[in-house]
């Protein structure tokens, strides 16, 4: 059995999709409020905050993926992400589990130097200091031999359905809103995003290879790094319509702040779009040669289409 924990965001529900199609049909599916993905999956109800309902969740896998997201607040992931990471680190460790944990960039400096997995940790702002903690807790369950795991890292994601991000929500979610679409601090520095099925499907396949247990992945992009003016250019002539978009300095996000608890959020996030923040993923694709990656054009497409049908898959 494969179990997902944290299963019903887009990253859980993907990978539920991924893993039935290719790798096991046996599946569990945990969160407060849990939801089939598969018709053939198993639901399970749990709060990870208590240890003896993370164990219970972890009860006869033999591999948990951690993909749980909490909203943007950094109070809250303070207060809970710590201790739900301990639980299940606990639960995989009583139940004899491998855990594949699903990790973001929040951690990394905010700078222009290339982003691989060597990359010292600095992070900016309280939620980068949280997720610090939870990687370091992590790697030093590998170091020190006391759990199979593997951490498998993506940097800002874009897509469909129930994806959340800062280029979804300014760009993506604008356009279907009619909308004139917002840029962060510049449009001229290059990114790396990455499409969050593919980020489930990575994520499934290094769970079910063993040798990559033990280390640290980032997970594959499309190595154009488009700037945020190469993007909506993109995304113009795939919609056959030239999107206009606004520049939002930082110093109006710093503004936005003083009555905006959302934006406050935010703005530690911030530093990193005045630069290239370019996300390296040749140890991935160097191993999986195979793997197919979604390209910008593919993946604004899908999006469009799902916009005109008014799906939410």
């Amino acid at each position: 059995m494969q179990v997902i924990l944290g299963a019903n965001g887009q990253i859980g529900e993907e990978l539920a999709r991924e893993l039935n199609r290719n790798f096991t049909s046996n599946i569990r599916i945990v969160s407060r409020t849990p939801k089939k993905v598969n018709e053939t999956d198993e639901v399970f109800s749990a709060d990870l905050l208590n240890l003896e309902e993370a164990i219970k969740a972890v009860e006869g896998a033999e591999i948990a993926y951690f993909t749980l997201g909490l909203p943007m607040d950094s109070d809250l992931w303070e207060r809970t992400f710590p201790i739900i990471l301990n639980n299940v680190i606990d639960a995989c460790k009583i139940n004899g589990a491998k855990l594949v944990f699903f990790d973001n960039t929040y951690m990394y400096p905010q700078n222009d130097k290339v982003l691989t997995e060597e990359s010292p940790f600095s992070p900016v702002g309280r939620k980068g200091k949280v997720r610090k903690l939870m990687a370091d807790m992590l790697q030093k369950e590998i170091d020190n031999k006391t759990l199979d795991a593997v951490i498998c890292r993506a940097p800002e994601f874009y897509g469909p359905g129930k994806t959340q991000s800062i280029t979804n929500s300014f760009i993506f979610d604008n356009i279907q809103k009619n909308k004139k679409l917002i840029v962060p601090i510049s449009s001229k520095k290059r990114r790396s995003l990455i499409w969050t099925p593919d980020a489930s499907r990575a994520t499934a396949l290094i769970g079910n290879t063993p040798t990559a247990y033990g280390q640290t992945w980032h997970l594959p992009v499309d190595e154009t790094h488009p700037t945020y003016k190469d993007l909506i250019d993109l995304t113009s002539g795939i919609y056959h319509r030239q999107f206009r978009y606004t520049v939002i300095p930082n110093f109006v996000f710093q503004i936005g702040a003083w009555f905006n608890p959302k934006i406050k959020e935010l703005l530690e996030l911030l530093p990193r779009y005045a630069y290239d923040n370019i996300f390296d993923d040749s140890k991935f694709k160097k191993h999986f040669p195979k793997f197919q990656v979604t390209t910008y054009k593919e993946g604004i497409e899908r999006i469009k289409k799902e916009q005109r049908s008014g799906t939410n898959s």
